[in-house]
């Protein structure tokens, strides 16, 4: 008999009630180190004081009104966005799939109204992961999830990430846009390099195509700066943002420069819910804070420390763990072993990592943990590769 809820996860036999900063406690009453953080969603920990207070006080004024009408909380936002951004522009929406949706189709209606219909093709990469709508996990291309939803979207093309020749041979008379991620995530934490990102935007700009990055997992400080294309020192014409924008309430947005969101007039696209009140308010909130004097160095100076500590422990058991990469508070360690046993170990002894694909286990933890997080994980890592060692 199936169950109540559709059983599309694989999901771990544990249950949670109560969440605070970087912990989270069952049902059962156990305590877990969330190196998670919902697969970063919760960058500033659960139930943030600061948050729970603007939730409450928007719940009490107005929860949802149409985009027929003017919305201040998006304007607000919106206006904070662009301040920090590359951006001229921002649309609303309620996911990262969302936010790339609107970034492929922006890219289309571009060159559509250029005049260059015929360039519809958006080149991506492979090993990507974009979203599950059907338009985002053919931008993806992963064989495992397009298995059994054909027939798959037309219109992309995959390259190898990091390849720019590939890129290059790729770039024709049909490309709208490139898309890519500057930080692989689901992949298993795979960070472009900076020069590969700073050719991709001079490839995009050589062929008249848009960049667009999907900074859905890499972006609200996720990599130790507000949005990971500022460490290439480079700029996209397009940015979809989700995960950590909202602090864990569900939002995404599509950003983008004036050129590129030049025909997305009225019509081109909406949402019923996108960028609704409660939305808004808890946005504001988290970019308040992420914007607060000292709070990216913070977060530099951690993600520094626990990848040198992380490094250190992980040479002393090269039988368990192969590779430590990633950028910021965004790492994976490469497993010898399964990497679905490690997280299901660690889990038991009270840390939470997230899996990942080429056997790896994503650290993904609140932005505001410390020393006294950083050392509790070592502490709990370091136990189980010794479980776990030959």
């Amino acid at each position: 008999m199936i169950p109540v809820v559709l059983p599309t996860y694989g999901r771990a036999d544990v249950a949670f009630e109560r969440g605070e900063g970087a912990y989270l406690w069952s049902s059962d009453g156990r305590r877990f180190l969330d190196f998670g953080a919902g697969v970063a969603v919760t960058n500033l920990g659960h139930c943030h004081p600061k948050l729970v207070e603007t939730l409450q006080n928007q719940a009490a004024k107005l929860w949802h009104v149409s985009n027929h009408y003017t919305i201040t909380g998006q304007e607000k936002v919106a206006a904070k966005l662009v301040a920090n951004s590359f951006a001229d522009t921002v649309f609303f929406c309620n996911s990262g799939a969302e936010a790339n949706e609107c970034a492929i189709k922006m890219a289309r209606r571009y060159q559509f109204t250029r005049g260059q219909g015929q360039r519809n093709q958006i080149i991506c990469a492979s090993g990507a992961f974009h979203g599950r709508t059907l338009g985002t996990i053919a931008a993806g291309g992963q064989e495992k999830y397009l298995e059994g939803f054909e027939p798959r979207l037309p219109g992309f093309v995959h390259v190898p990430f990091g390849n720019m020749n590939a890129m290059r041979d790729a770039l024709s008379e049909h490309t709208a846009a490139i898309l890519v991620e500057p930080v692989q995530g689901e992949s298993g934490v795979i960070p472009g390099d900076p020069d590969y990102l700073r050719r991709l935007r001079a490839a995009a700009d050589e062929f008249g195509a848009l960049l667009v990055f999907d900074e859905v997992q890499t972006g609200m400080g996720r990599t130790a700066k507000l949005f990971a294309y500022e460490h290439a020192g480079v700029t996209p014409d397009i940015m979809s943002l989700a995960k950590g924008l909202g602090g864990g309430f569900p939002v995404g947005a599509c950003l983008a420069t004036e050129k590129a969101a030049a025909g997305m007039g009225a019509g081109t696209h909406g949402s019923t819910f996108g960028g609704n009140p409660l939305a808004m308010a808890v946005t504001e909130s988290v970019l308040d804070c992420m914007l607060e004097a000292g709070f990216m160095d913070k977060v530099a100076a951690n993600a520094a420390l626990l990848r040198q500590r992380l490094e250190a422990l992980c040479a002393r058991f090269p039988a368990v763990i192969e590779e430590v990469r990633g950028l910021g508070m965004m790492i994976g360690l490469k497993c010898k072993g399964s990497n679905i046993e490690m997280v299901t170990r660690l889990r038991n002894n009270g840390l939470l990592l997230i899996p990942a694909g080429d056997n790896v286990a994503r650290l993904l933890p609140p932005l505001i943990i410390g020393e006294a997080e950083i050392a509790e994980a070592l502490t709990i890592l370091e136990k189980t590769f010794a479980e776990v060692t030959p």
